[in-house]
C-alpha cells in the first residue's frame, strides 16, 4: 500500500527526474550551442507544466486533481514531440539538433512524456496516499521532507532560468525558426 508520505518521496523523485532533463536540455544548448527551436521550447514547457503537477503534489499532498495536471502537461509535450518527430521523419528532410544515443532530442522528448503518463497513471492506481490520516498531524509545508524541498527549488530555479533563456533566445516577440542567436543579446548590441 502506498501511503502520502511514500507517494511524496516517489513525487520527489520524479520531479528530480524532470529537472534532470531540463538540465540535460540546457547542457546542449550552453555547452554544444545548439539553441531549442520554437517547438524544442514548448516542450519544456510541457515539462515544467509537469513538475508543476507534481510541485502541487510535494506542497499540497498527493490529489487526483494534480496527477489530471501532469496528464494533460504530458499529453500537450508528446503531442508537441510527435508533431516536431513527424517533421523531421521522412528521410531527406533533416533533422534539428545533434542525435543522443541515436535518437534526437524530441524523439527523447516523445520517450519522457509517455514514461510521464504511464508513470502518472500508475500513481493513481494507488488510493492509499489520498486518504486522511486519522489523527490530525500539523501541517508541515512538503511533509517535512528534506528531499521535496530540494526537488521543489530545483524545479522553480529551472521554470526561472527556462523563461529567463527563452527571453533572451526570442526578446519580446515570436521565437525564429531555425533560432541562430540569441535576439535579445542581439538587439542590444545594435543598440551599442
Amino acid at each position: 500500500m502506498l501511503d502520502a508520505r511514500a507517494s511524496r518521496n516517489l513525487n520527489a523523485i520524479g520531479l528530480f527526474a524532470i529537472c534532470g532533463v531540463l538540465i540535460a536540455a540546457y547542457a546542449m544548448q550552453f555547452t554544444l550551442d545548439e539553441l531549442p527551436c520554437p517547438l524544442c521550447l514548448l516542450q519544456r514547457v510541457g515539462l515544467v507544466a509537469v513538475g508543476y503537477g507534481l510541485c502541487l503534489n510535494l506542497v499540497r499532498g498527493p490529489k487526483p486533481h494534480h496527477y489530471g495536471i501532469m496528464l494533460i502537461a504530458a499529453v500537450y509535450g508528446g503531442s508537441v514531440s510527435i508533431r516536431q518527430i513527424l517533421l523531421h521523419i521522412v528521410p531527406g528532410t533533416g533533422h534539428y539538433g545533434s542525435p543522443v544515443w541515436g535518437l534526437h532530442y524530441y524523439s527523447w522528448a516523445g520517450i519522457c512524456f509517455f514514461l510521464i503518463i504511464l508513470g502518472t497513471a500508475f500513481m493513481l492506481l494507488f488510493e492509499g496516499q489520498f486518504s486522511k490520516s486519522p489523527k490530525p498531524a500539523p501541517a508541515k509545508k512538503f511533509g517535512g521532507s528534506r528531499l521535496a524541498i530540494a526537488a521543489f527549488a530545483l524545479m522553480v530555479l529551472l521554470a526561472a532560468g527556462n523563461a529567463v533563456s527563452t527571453l533572451i533566445e526570442c526578446g519580446p516577440t515570436v521565437c525564429a525558426d531555425p533560432p541562430k542567436s540569441y535576439k535579445l543579446i542581439d538587439d542590444v548590441k545594435k543598440a551599442e
